[in-house]
């Protein structure tokens, strides 16, 4: 799967995690999809260093899904809880 492939499948999986992760972080649908994005991404890659394979040039299965999805999910729970620390100080 090619990096353009991992980019709308993060953009899902961001969107899908705004959803998932509740919160008042105020990042919108734009902020959850461009967070997904990154997460997706940053999850790709975490998961070929952790488990010896390539995911961002494989193909498109359960995978690559579960882990663009935990990856943006992640990664938006990251954003809030720091965007909530943050707001307290």
């Amino acid at each position: 799967m090619s990096i353009i492939a991992w980019i709308v499948l993060g953009a899902i999986a961001g969107y899908l995690a705004g959803f998932l992760v509740r919160g008042d972080e105020g990042l919108g649908v734009i902020g959850h999809i461009l967070l997904g994005i990154v997460g997706a991404l940053v999850g790709g890659f975490l998961a070929g260093a952790l488990l010896g394979t390539n995911p961002i040039q494989g193909a498109l299965d359960l995978g690559s899904i579960v882990t663009a999805t935990v990856g943006a999910i992640l990664t938006v729970w990251v954003v809030s809880a720091f965007r909530r620390r943050g707001a307290r100080v």
